[in-house]
């Protein structure tokens, strides 16, 4: 009771240090749809899971922001950084955003799906700050919008270069999500038609940890895994730690994020990256030059937004680069829209028709199967 009444009396605070800001804020200085905004008077706030410092999702991110901020030449007090704020306290995540509104900033970036509910709460609110948030489709006609992307492109690549790692057949995989979450599994289904390409004999075993960040769950899963007799270990998780496991046992592994060979360096055979400070950059433009719209924005390899990272050709096969090289160029090519045609669940039953391929709302909504090759380790 005496925490709630804490937060209570915090949220209250913050709600009057928001009036004194809109009443002592000139004009000139409030974003409002269509208007555009000096580029000195722009201020952002992001809100992570995790200290970015920590590697993994959110160092992802704030390269982005770093990206974005030098590109626009925005100064350090223009960028508001929100660390470890946990996508299931609610009340954290409001008094967070609310902290942030109060500190006048004109652009909200929302960095977790949990932290959704609020951020669409918070923009009906408040008409005068943008909001952007990550994966969850929200939007309304002014001030909110969503962005995500097409990293199942790259999750293809980077199954081609671990189907081609593999010397007993058997690849690891851990999963924030269980098969009903269509972005964790649309990623390991492709990565799973990535290896099939160039190993049809492998098998990839997943390992659920039922959170999007668990540095402890994530390292039990991976050794769960290596004790399983899989040697290379991929992941759709925050922290490098599976990559860490796989180091330590001697095995190979496929990171996540960002280029997690930093870290495992031994291991990492290459990275599925999210290259943020491409849409980070477009974003805050907009909100500067007033063309901020809510269109969503969901970009590919094409776009640079989403990448595989340099393969380590020290612990790969001479013929990795090039078969990678080609599957690329099929995709941008329009060529491999990586679900293509007709294709068979684990379960026995097939997905897709002959000569048509999976649409992007298909893959990210509504996939929530496990290709042929694919089982769940319990």
């Amino acid at each position: 009771m005496r925490t709630k009444k804490k937060l209570l009396f915090l949220v209250i605070l913050v709600v009057l240090a928001l009036s004194w800001v809109f009443l002592r804020n000139p004009q000139g200085q409030i974003w409002r749809p269509g208007r555009s905004l000096d580029r000195r008077q722009v201020k952002v706030a992001v809100l992570y899971l995790a200290d970015p410092s920590a590697g993994g999702y959110s160092r992802a991110h704030d390269v982005g922001i770093l990206e974005m901020q030098r590109a626009l030449e925005l100064r350090d007090d223009q960028i508001i950084r929100k660390l470890s704020v946990s996508d299931l306290n609610k009340p954290a995540v409001e008094l967070a955003m609310r902290e942030c509104i109060a500190e006048g900033v004109n652009l909200i970036i929302s960095t977790s799906d949990g932290y959704a509910e609020t951020c669409e709460k918070l923009a009906a609110r408040f008409s005068n700050v943008a909001f952007a948030q990550i994966y969850v489709k929200l939007r309304n006609a002014t001030n909110l919008t969503h962005y995500f992307g097409r990293i199942y492109q790259a999750r293809y690549l980077s199954g081609i270069a671990a189907g081609l790692r593999t010397k007993n057949g058997k690849i690891g995989y851990v999963a924030a999500m269980g098969r009903a979450n269509s972005q964790v599994t649309s990623g390991l289904n492709a990565f799973a038609l990535g290896v099939e390409r160039v190993n049809r004999d492998a098998q990839i075993l997943v390992k659920v940890t039922y959170r999007w960040y668990d540095p402890m769950g994530e390292r039990q899963a991976a050794r769960a895994l290596l004790a399983e007799g899989c040697d290379v270990i991929a992941q759709h998780c925050d922290t490098p730690n599976p990559q860490i496991a796989a180091q330590a046992a001697g095995f190979w592994g496929v990171g996540y994020n960002t280029d997690m060979s930093r870290v495992a360096p031994g291991a990492v055979i290459t990275s599925v990256m999210w290259n943020w400070g491409v849409y980070y950059t477009r974003l805050v433009q907009s909100v500067i030059d007033g063309s901020f719209t809510t269109e969503p924005y969901f970009g590919g390899l094409r776009d640079g937004v989403v990448d595989l990272a340099p393969l380590n050709e020290n612990l790969l096969p001479p013929e990795a680069a090039e078969t990678v090289a080609k599957a690329r160029a099929e995709i941008e090519d329009g060529v491999n829209g990586v679900f293509d045609g007709v294709m068979e669940t684990n379960e026995g039953r097939t997905v897709g028709v002959e000569g048509g391929t999976l649409s992007d709302a298909v893959i990210c909504d509504s996939l929530d199967w496990y290709y042929r090759n694919v089982r769940e380790l319990r």
